[in-house]
């Protein structure tokens, strides 16, 4: 190497350094790096922490600790300066040594501020190795901490010095708070073990060979970061299945779960469908040509003899074979020995549309769909935020509104029971929406709250409190619902139980108005790059009320005519003023609830009595769905899995 080499160098550097400061200006911000100690002017810190001597990741390096010769450099710290400059030949001499076999090897100095760099001795040096493209820079680094506070930025910096005191990794950032807890737990670490030199080169290199593949695919133009990107990707695919393999490997599965990295990019909200879509909707090519003949394949996750949720679908599953069992072809499948073997054995059968009818499928379904494009697959759960998969769900809470207005009427005194079994997406909209109508028709009820997923025998419990009508678990459709059981009834003194009313679900309605939507606009429409969830009600049949026969006129004909008016959409059973628990005003009853809002809803009626109880108080065998479909999920302390490194 000579020194034209250098030379050469510094203009090909030059060059880089004015077309970054040119677009800079052209878009209206400062060319320049960022200045440390301006940006902490008026701000608080909690000291500082000496680091020693770390490799900096070139691409964390952003500013100088002080505004100093900052005008000789861009943003990207490539030079500013013309070749004729006392600054231009001091970088081509470093350059020079650096090509030299010795090369620079003098660590720089700088600050490390909420996971980015800023140089305090050290620019040219930084300039020269980001020429060569080098990844990273040997540093003597001192961490500025900053005060705690409620922003989520500085949250989630103080998991990242937690996981950073762990690993002495540098490498991995994210976007929200608790990603750090989440890859820890997914890589079967516990959050504070401290890992070996081992454990950071396996998944160093897996990471930076799956960060290759993110970015080969686009990744550098999302807003999230290849680390936001891998916990999607775990969520499907472990690091044991995939840490030994080679970029070019890994990255049709990155591809293949593309769109929900994008969803998270984008962070757009669940796409709700509150209907059946209209017809037509396929391309023109699918439509001259017809849509391949359908089979539908049916995966319980729980024997149908023994479990009342998967019995209601099992009933769905032949009600579709009524209606169209001529026109499609129709299987069924148990989990064993694994949803996943279940559903490839479907598909090796010929199934296109698969229904999962456990919330607990979703995983399995995520991996079906990314393995194969040209198969509708549905997973019965609320509130999924994942493209490819499509999932289903009913507006009880409408059917509750209706047993409320029927339980306030028929309750001796103003206190009602109500059962709940999860505090999962949608429950707490049933709670109110039972509370508001035991209010429509007796102003002073209140609604003594329990919950199943808490020890207790809520039953017993209400007995003793002196309460004789209840509202229990909801009857499926399929069959009777009996009265010690299932829907609301009135208990009597003898210990026998008159039935009232209660919500069903219709799930065949739904099957039935899913294959002919597939029918008629393609298994394309279900494969969308949006997260798609179906969420109908009464006006679709998927959700009933079932009346008993001896029930007064006067409340049968209010049940018939709250049960239309919902159908006709001329009903809202929010749409009027409510209050919550703590007297706060949620609605002065002029505005609707978006879907969105009564899926995650977690507050409860001023005249409710209980609460929403949290994760750690619930039962063992209660916490892996309420893990799942809580609506306090993302705060849960994720589960450590298997040690993957």
């Amino acid at each position: 190497m000579n020194r034209q080499d250098a030379v050469e160098q510094y203009n090909q550097a030059l060059k880089m350094g004015k077309k970054y400061y040119n677009t800079c200006v052209s878009q209206g911000v400062s060319p320049f790096p960022q200045v440390l100690d301006q940006m902490l002017s008026g701000i608080s810190t909690a000291g500082t922490q000496d680091l020693g001597v770390i490799e900096i990741p070139s691409e964390r390096i952003v500013g100088t600790y002080s505004e100093g010769r900052k005008a000789a450099f861009a943003g990207n710290f490539m030079p500013l300066l013309d070749t004729n400059t006392e600054f231009a030949a001091k970088w081509i001499d470093l350059c020079f040594a650096h090509l030299d076999e010795n090369g620079i090897r003098d660590p720089v100095k700088a600050y490390e501020y909420l996971g980015k760099f800023y140089i305090q001795e050290g620019n040219k040096r930084v300039s020269v190795l980001r020429s060569f493209d080098a990844p990273s820079v040997p540093g003597q680094v001192t961490r500025i901490i900053p005060a705690q506070s409620d922003d989520p930025e500085i949250q989630r910096y103080y998991e990242f010095m937690r996981f950073y005191k762990a690993t002495r990794l540098y490498s991995v950032f994210f976007t929200q708070p608790g990603g750090y807890l989440k890859l820890m737990a997914a890589l079967g670490m516990d959050p504070d073990q401290p890992w070996t030199e081992e454990d950071r080169r396996t998944f160093s290199s897996a990471f930076r060979r799956f960060t290759e593949a993110y970015t080969h695919l686009g990744g550098d133009k999302l807003s999230i970061t290849p680390a936001d990107a891998l916990l999607t990707f775990l969520q499907v695919h472990p690091l044991s299945e995939w840490k030994d393999q080679l970029t070019d490997e890994i990255r049709p599965a990155v591809q293949a779960l593309w769109p929900d990295m994008q969803l998270l990019s984008q962070g757009e909200p669940i796409s709700v469908s509150t209907e059946p879509e209209s017809a037509d909707k396929r391309p023109l090519i699918s439509r001259i040509f017809g849509t391949p003949k359908l089979h539908a394949a049916f995966i319980y996750d729980f024997d149908p003899r023994f479990s009342a949720w998967a019995s209601a679908h099992e009933q769905g599953q032949k009600y579709l074979e009524e209606k169209l069992g001529d026109e499609i072809k129709i299987s069924q499948y148990m989990c064993e020995p694994s949803a996943d073997a279940a559903m490839e054995q479907a598909v090796q059968a010929g199934a296109n549309v698969i229904f999962a009818t456990s919330p607990t499928l979703i995983d399995a379904c995520r991996r079906l769909a990314a393995q194969h494009k040209n198969i509708a697959v549905y997973n019965c759960s609320l509130s999924m935020p994942y493209a490819g998969v499509r999932s289903y769900y009913c507006r009880i809470y409408e059917g509750k509104y209706i047993t409320g207005a029927i339980a306030g009427a028929m309750a001796d005194g103003n206190r009602i029971g109500y059962v709940a079994n999860y505090p999962i997406m949608g429950v707490a909209a049933g709670i109110n929406a039972f509370a508001l109508g035991a209010k429509l028709t007796n102003p002073r009820a209140r609604i003594s709250l329990k919950w199943t997923c808490l020890p207790g025998d809520p039953l017993r419990e209400f007995k003793e409190e002196g309460i004789s009508v209840v509202s229990n678990r909801d009857a499926d459709g399929a069959r009777p619902y009996l009265a010690w059981a299932l829907g609301t009834y009135q208990m009597n003194p003898d210990g026998s139980a008159r039935p009232l009313a209660s919500p069903c679900w219709n799930w065949g309605k739904y099957y039935e108005q899913a294959i002919r939507g597939i029918m008629q606009n393609g298994i394309e429409s279900v494969r969308s790059n949006k997260a798609v969830n179906d969420w109908w009600g009464i006006s679709t049949g998927v959700v009933d009320v079932t009346i008993d026969d001896t029930l007064p006129n006067g409340i049968t004909q209010l049940a018939n005519f709250l049960k239309q008016g919902i159908k006709n959409e001329e009903i809202e059973p929010f749409l009027r003023p409510i209050k919550d628990q703590s007297g706060q005003q949620i609605s002065d009853g002029s505005r609707r609830f978006t879907p969105e809002e009564l899926m995650s809803m977690d507050w409860l009626c001023d005249n409710v009595d209980g609460a929403i109880p949290g994760f750690n108080d619930l039962l063992p065998q209660s916490q892996s769905l309420v893990r799942l479909l809580g609506i306090y999920r993302e705060q849960i302390p994720p589960v450590t899995e298997e040690k993957a490194l």
